[in-house]
Parts: structure tokens; sequence; C-alpha cells
């Protein structure tokens, strides 16, 4: 029997051992060990007058994980932070028991100038016991990330551990985020290397898996660690994610994820209110979707 679950697009299909998908969460599987969302940005053209301008939300209960691929965003949240996040850099906001932020096209990249936004932002939902934490940012350049080699395959490890090596962007529990780009055809082994559920997200190429080729676009699920030869085409560029599952259900709402439903319906009147910790340099404000 093969380890595949599910392949997650428009319409799923269970390949027997994987699930693919376009984005979590979806139907059929809710969250990737304790990877509860991802938004792939793009790509898109910005300017000349089109440009990225995400105003004040909130977030609870999660780490927002921001990897831009092309393009660059500033970040600001009620922490005070100002950072520029550009290619292959991290920013790692924990919203913990609650912030808001911006995300913005910098202004020296507004003058006119044509540019490719692309990039992910993904969410990791928080250990039960860091729900309500004070929310931190932090930052972690490019430079400082593990990488290495494996014939012609390039690996970075942008968060977690994995592969015997461990990221400085500091996680709340055992997880792993790792980019891996190939220029001739390559065959991925993540036996013993990984551990928990584990996600492959194709960003460019495609792969083979259990027989099935699968393109760019989709995310694959395993629902084991010792996962069936995944052979990479060409040119392809794959992150993997997951980790270890939270023995709770997480509930989300919007920007909100939490073990409690209550903490949740706390966080929406907050907001909707305007008691929640707002930004003091931003006055604008997404409403609560209905």
């Amino acid at each position: 029997m093969s380890n595949i679950g599910l392949i997650i697009e428009e319409r799923s299909r269970d390949i027997g051992d994987f699930l693919v998908g376009r984005l979590i969460p979806f139907r059929k599987k809710r969250m990737i060990g304790p990877f509860i969302f991802i938004d792939h940005m793009g790509p898109t053209q910005l300017g000349p007058q089109k440009y990225m301008d995400v105003d004040q939300h909130p977030h609870i209960g999660l780490s927002t994980l921001t990897f831009m691929l092309e393009g660059e965003i500033i970040h600001r949240d009620g922490m005070g932070t100002h950072q520029r996040i550009r290619p292959g850099s991290v920013n790692w906001m924990t919203a913990g028991k609650g912030v808001s932020h911006t995300e913005r096209t910098p202004e020296d990249m507004r003058h006119g100038n044509e540019f490719t936004a692309h990039g992910y932002q993904i969410w990791a939902a928080l250990p039960k016991e860091l729900e309500n934490m004070e929310p931190q940012f932090h930052h972690i350049e490019g430079k400082d990330l593990p990488k290495w080699n494996d014939e012609n395959a390039e690996f970075t490890l942008v968060a977690g551990e994995g592969y015997g090596k461990m990221s400085p962007v500091p996680a709340h529990s055992p997880l792993f985020m790792i980019e891996v780009k190939n220029a001739g055809a390559y065959s991925l082994n993540v036996n013993g290397k990984l551990k928990g559920e584990i996600g492959i997200c194709i960003v460019e190429g495609s792969i083979e898996a259990c027989g099935e080729v699968v393109e760019k676009g989709n995310i694959l699920v395993s629902k084991v660690e010792d996962t069936c030869n995944i052979k990479l085409s060409p040119n392809t560029h794959l992150l993997l994610f997951g980790g270890e599952p939270f023995p709770e259900e997480r509930h989300i709402f919007w920007n909100f994820v939490s073990s409690s439903k209550e903490t949740i319906e706390q966080a929406k009147e907050a907001w909707k209110n305007k008691t929640f910790p707002m930004m003091t340099d931003d006055d604008t404000y997404v409403p609560l979707p209905s």
C-alpha cells in the first residue's frame, strides 16, 4: 500500500499516499503538522499605479512566516516593528494573545517602476500553552539560514529543524520549512530527515510521487514520514513544510486561530469594538468579515 493520502486541487483526488492541493485549510485536510494556513502571493506585476497595501488587521494564536521569492515588503506592527523583507529572508511574527500589523510596498519602490511580487505567507498555530503569550517579532536574513547541497539540489532550512540542522527562526513547536531547488532531475529522500506530517508545495516544475505526476501550484501531503520516492523534474522549486500535529483541534476564523472557540469570539468582539491591541502609528482598519 502506498503512503500518499489525497491530492487537493479544485477537485480533490486520492492517489493512495498523498494529499495534493492548492492551499490549506482544505475541506479534507485542515492542518499539516502545526501549519494551518498557506497563502500563495502572486506572482503578480506591481506598479506603476498598483502596489501592495494590506491595511491594519489582527492575529491571535499563531506565528506568521513571510517568505518572499521576488519583490519586497515593509512589515509594521503594534509592537513598533518596522522591517523590510527581501527575497530569501524570513519575517516571523508570533501573535500570541494579539497583535495587529500592515504589509505594504516600500515607499522607495513606488516611483512608477514595475516589479514582480511573489511569495508565501504561512501560519503556524501555537501550542495550547503558548496561545496567550506576549507577541514577538523576529527577522532572519537569508545568509543566516542553514544551506547545503545534495547532488544538483540546493537546500535552505527556512524554519524549524530537519536534515540534522536547525534554523535560527524561533519556532514554538517541532516543525520544519525547507526550500529545495534543483537543476537536473533529482530524487528527493525525506526518510529519517523530517519528523511529523510532510507537505510538499510545488512552486515551479513538477514531481513524480508514487507513479503520479503533479505539476506546480499544488500541495502534496504525506500521511506518514516514510513516503515513497519523490522524483523532481529538472528546474523544480519546492517548499517542504510540516511537523508534529497538536493533540487538540484548532479553530480558525479569519485571522484568528485558537484551541478555544470562546477565545476567538472574544477576539472578534475586541476587533469590532477596537479594543484589540492596535497600532499607534497607523489608523487604517480592515473590518471583521461578516
